[in-house]
């Protein structure tokens, strides 16, 4: 503490202030006076000392704290029940540490979910391209037949329509995972929302023969982003066609209250066992009644687009009698 120039000039002061003062009673009063005048200061000047140099032992135990945190332990606490101005420092200190901490903790939850997603691009795209290599390998024979050529040829072009799909889809949940999308907030008219959603399955349910039917009165609104929760409600009407029988049947209802706009989607197909229920909204989880080209990625995606945006997703479901998804939209948050 001596050895600094600040504490140098002002002990210099106070010897000089109390050796004036000293010799001015001397002069002045009597040596007694002096003397007693002396002794004050030296008091005086030990209580500055003794002061300064607690100041100096609190400063080099925040300097400490720092140095922690500069080399990533967030967890201490500095924080005291005092005034002043070194009570107020630490609780400044504490509150950066705070910061800090929470930021760190977001960073690594998004390296984690950048990991994850590259793991999972990674998994998924493997299998398609083994297929594409056997194929690509199958084509180079030149003695190959015009019609298994063009067979490969085709399933070359399936495998990479199903690729980009994948990785469409993939980075879509990304983005939400990492809340870098902005939803729209618009009022959308559901029976709309439900002939844009069931238009590119018309094709399909016309070749498995299967009917559907749509309930519901046009002035039934919800508040959201159309072209999200289009793709949403997509992907569950999909997996619904995928897992209803030919003939079978689709039916999709909607309704609003003051709470909610509910849209109540069902099939009499297949069903969904009780054990499975619980991971049907899973990224990439595979029931057991699932297709050979199911990655178990489409009712993981309509689960995110919902929930995102105020929703609610749940489902009912029993073994050859059919599956019922109950999607809500709230009006306000409950």
């Amino acid at each position: 503490m001596l050895r600094n120039r600040e504490i140098q000039i002002l002990l210099t002061i106070l010897i000089f202030i109390s050796l004036v003062g000293f010799t001015v009673a001397a002069l002045l009063t009597s040596m007694v006076t002096a003397l007693i005048v002396l002794g004050v200061s030296i008091l005086l000047i030990t209580c500055t000392l003794l002061f300064t140099s607690w100041r100096y032992r609190e400063i080099g135990k925040l300097s400490g704290y720092l140095q922690q945190i500069a080399n990533g332990d967030f967890r201490l606490d500095v924080r005291d029940n005092h005034e002043g101005e070194l009570s107020l420092l630490k609780s400044n200190i504490y509150k950066v540490t705070k910061m800090l901490s929470e930021q760190g903790t977001v960073l690594h939850e998004d390296k984690t979910k950048l990991t994850n997603a590259i793991s999972d691009i990674s998994h998924q795209l493997k299998t398609p391209l083994t297929s594409m290599m056997v194929m690509a390998d199958l084509l180079r024979d030149k003695q190959l037949d015009d019609e298994k050529r063009s067979e490969f040829t085709r399933n070359l072009q399936v495998q990479l329509e199903r690729m980009e799909w994948l990785v469409s889809s993939l980075l879509k949940l990304s983005k939400i995972d990492a809340r870098t999308i902005t939803f729209k907030k618009e009022e959308i008219q559901v029976s709309s929302l439900i002939q844009t959603a069931i238009e590119p399955l018309l094709i399909p349910m016309d070749i498995k023969m299967q009917t559907y039917s749509i309930t519901g009165e046009d002035q039934v609104t919800l508040v959201g982003d159309f072209n999200w929760i289009t793709e949403a409600l997509i992907n569950i009407i999909k997996n619904c066609v995928e897992h209803t029988p030919e003939k079978g049947t689709i039916t999709i209802h909607f309704s609003e209250n003051a709470l909610f706009t509910e849209i109540i989607i069902s099939d009499n197909g297949k069903g969904i066992s009780k054990e499975e229920l619980p991971y049907i909204f899973k990224r990439f989880y595979k029931g057991k009644n699932a297709s050979d080209e199911s990655v178990g990625i489409g009712l993981a995606m309509a689960y995110s687009f919902i929930t995102s945006q105020q929703g609610d997703i749940e489902v009912t479901s029993a073994v050859g009698v059919g599956t019922t998804f109950h999607i809500k939209f709230y009006k306000q948050v409950i």
